[in-house]
């Protein structure tokens, strides 16, 4: 698990309660100077995860005005870029630095430099403010001098978490926060990378320019927009690499280079998303009664002798035998482990490739049949 550490004004006197959120501001973000007009009943709750040099933290606040001036910034200044992603349900929050003036409210992002003055606030009397905060290091995000000048004009402002590079960070910052198992301390480099990316990427296309993003940076944020674009429109029976390539404005055989540092090729991405997409909904109880080919359909696979022969390779039995296995009623086995009729065996998850796996030299590939690239 990775390291936190919670604060909750409900565990403090009402009398502690207001300056000990303004002290985990300043300790969070930077020195500033916090105000607020709910000092008798005032409420604040932070779960802050410690990513190494970057932290990041969920919280629920009632309104309050933040201010980080000269006197400030002279005192302290970690060079940070502050970035807040407002959830659905939110208040707003104002922000202002740079010349520039914003309003955020759900799925919204903005962005402050540590370096500047600026002012958040959320209007008295508003709804608490739930977000999920980010401080990253500004050497840390891979943008060269050029790209700098744009990025400045996105201070205080508004940039939306609805799509493209917004809504990847934004997703990954709602996973990380959501207590998603499986991320150890030993993954924090890897996390620290992938979130520097993600904001390079999304200031980046924010600032209609990727001139300024390093080659690697570049490569990387968009393998990250192919994924995510994929995922999207597994439905769609004539999605290929061909219609990837050409959505992302590429030539397929820049896309096929662009995946080769990958595990899979990108047919082998559409064809594991497809498959995993319909095993789920062939042993979801609520699917129960729809046909098999309907399932295969509706996640894209035009032919229902491709599918089964695509689904037997990944998962080690036909799609209507492995829905019939995961629906069937568990034997008492009492003190002799697992009966063989019970849960379904993993053989299928541990066959090599796997599905969408490159496969190894003289090894069939899981998918059958792929679209042709």
């Amino acid at each position: 698990m990775l390291t936190e550490t919670v604060f909750r004004t409900e565990d403090l006197g009402r009398a502690e309660r207001f300056d000990a959120w303004r002290e985990c501001m300043r300790r969070t973000v930077a020195p500033m100077e916090v105000t607020s007009h709910r000092l008798a009943d005032f409420a604040a709750s932070q779960r802050l995860l410690h990513l190494g040099r970057l932290s990041v933290w969920a919280s629920t606040v009632q309104p309050c005005r933040y201010r980080r001036g000269p006197r400030d910034i002279r005192s302290s200044d970690p060079e940070l870029y502050h970035l807040t992603l407002v959830l659905p349900g939110s208040g707003t929050l104002a922000t202002a630095q740079a010349g520039n003036s914003d309003a955020s409210h759900g799925r919204d992002i903005y962005l402050i430099d540590t370096s500047r003055p600026c002012e958040v606030w959320s209007p008295p009397g508003g709804s608490p403010v739930v977000g999920i905060g980010m401080e990253i290091p500004k050497p840390l995000v891979p943008l060269s001098p050029l790209l700098r000048p744009h990025v400045d004009r996105l201070l205080g402002r508004q940039i939306s978490g609805r799509r493209g590079f917004g809504l990847l960070l934004a997703q990954t910052l709602v996973q990380l926060v959501g207590g998603e198992p499986g991320y150890r301390p030993s993954d924090v480099p890897r996390l620290n990378a992938l979130l520097a990316d993600l904001v390079a990427g999304m200031l980046a296309q924010e600032s209609e320019t990727t001139a300024g993003l390093p080659a690697g940076t570049r490569d990387r944020t968009l393998v990250l927009r192919v994924r995510e674009y994929v995922r999207q429109n597994l439905r769609d029976p004539g999605l290929s690499p061909v219609t990837v390539a050409a959505a992302h404005h590429l030539s397929t055989r820049q896309l096929h280079r662009l995946f080769e540092a990958e595990e899979e090729t990108v047919a082998g991405l559409i064809r594991a998303g497809r498959l995993e997409a319909a095993r789920r909904a062939l042993t979801d109880p609520a699917r129960r009664a729809v046909p098999v080919h309907a399932v295969a359909a509706d996640w894209g696979f035009t032919s229902p002798a491709h599918f089964s022969r695509a689904f037997r390779a990944a998962y080690g039995a036909p799609p209507g035998d492995y829905r019939r296995r995961a629906f069937a009623p568990r034997p008492d086995t009492g003190r002799r482990g697992t009966a063989r009729g019970g849960a379904l065996s993993r053989k299928g998850d541990e066959r090599l490739p796997g599905p969408g796996r490159r496969a190894r030299p003289g090894q069939a590939s899981a998918g059958g049949q792929a679209r042709p690239e």
